[in-house]
């Protein structure tokens, strides 16, 4: 018996589903395809296999790459291989860079069908390609690491003093594409907070980033740390690797993104950075997500060299007065 396929799919074999993709998936596109895919799934004869065909797609977007995992997720859930057909060498070499390369089972050698070299570096925001702020990251990496030396020992012996344990917390954030990497940070809570995060009241109005005004896991030594955001000087290393950026979106965690809904990738389209609009926007204030996103968006809308400068001198200001405050 075959499978239910909706009208604009094929139906290959026995029970198997073949959607070809567009030639751009940015968010219309990915919000159309997570529609489809639902009426497969929930069809009365569910397919064994729903092949995804890339062969005319010459460009995929953040938004298109978090639908594309949340497909993998749930097809995983009710017993679907996910495969997929015919990566052209843009949509190989972009699914790399995000950490996505070993998302889909490929069955199929075949080529792509449209070969268009030049179409993913048009669609690319120009911020990740800008040599300019590229190397105006690495000379701001250098000094802050510099400073970071500097401070260390002194920074190092009072967290000791206040909370003995480890210097440096890290943890997974996702990047540019979603790409996976690991930030750091000076410790600024106690040795076990994440296990303790449970037990502390998230104060926004949404399960998509945590937020506590008076979290008890911060340490005396962390609440300074965080009002002067010397906690942050070890992300410079994180800049200087090309992870991260002086200026960019903020880098959610893993968990945070896998409750996105799929508009919410729109925030992957550039790196993170150490600071940008929500950190002068009142970081410490913000429990609306669909505010954060609202920042996020403006930036990437907004963006030049001139515009991240300007970003950075509204920083140090707000590192400095009375209203600076954890992020």
């Amino acid at each position: 018996m075959n499978c239910d396929c909706p009208p604009d799919s094929a139906t290959i074999g026995d029970r198997a589903c073949l959607i070809q993709l567009p030639e751009r998936f940015t968010l219309p596109e990915a919000s159309l395809l997570e529609k489809k895919f639902q009426s497969i799934i929930h069809a009365n004869s569910t397919p064994k296999k729903i092949i995804l065909d890339f062969a005319q797609t010459t460009w995929i977007d953040s938004s298109g790459l978090l639908c594309l995992k949340q497909l993998v997720r749930v097809a995983s859930t009710v017993g679907v291989d996910i495969v997929s057909w015919s990566f052209s060498s843009q949509i190989k070499t972009l699914l790399s860079r995000s950490g996505c390369d070993r998302l889909f089972e490929s069955e199929s050698e075949t080529e792509a069908i449209w070969q268009q070299e030049n179409s993913q570096n048009l669609a690319i925001h120009p911020s990740v390609n800008s040599r300019i702020k590229r190397l105006f990251d690495i000379l701001g990496a250098l000094a802050g690491l510099a400073i970071t030396a500097v401070i260390f020992i002194p920074i190092a012996i009072a967290i000791q003093l206040d909370n003995p344990g480890p210097i440096f917390y890290s943890q997974i954030r996702c990047g540019y594409m979603g790409k996976p990497f690991r930030i750091w940070k000076f410790r600024s809570m106690v040795v076990n907070a994440d296990r303790l995060q449970a037990q502390v009241e998230n104060q926004t109005n949404s399960g998509f980033f945590f937020k506590n005004k008076n979290d008890p896991r911060i340490t005396k030594v962390g609440r300074f740390l965080r009002k002067t955001s010397l906690d942050e000087f070890p992300q410079f290393w994180n800049v200087l690797k090309g992870e991260m950026s002086l200026v960019g979106t903020r880098p959610p965690t893993i968990e945070e993104v896998y409750k996105y809904e799929i508009s919410y990738g729109q925030r992957l389209n550039v790196k993170p950075g150490l600071t940008g609009e929500w950190q002068v926007n009142g970081r410490s204030k913000i429990v609306d997500f669909e505010e954060v996103v609202r920042l996020d968006l403006k930036y990437q809308r907004n963006w030049s060299f001139l515009y991240d400068f300007k970003l950075i001198l509204k920083t140090i200001i707000v590192i400095f007065s009375k209203e600076s405050g954890a992020c």
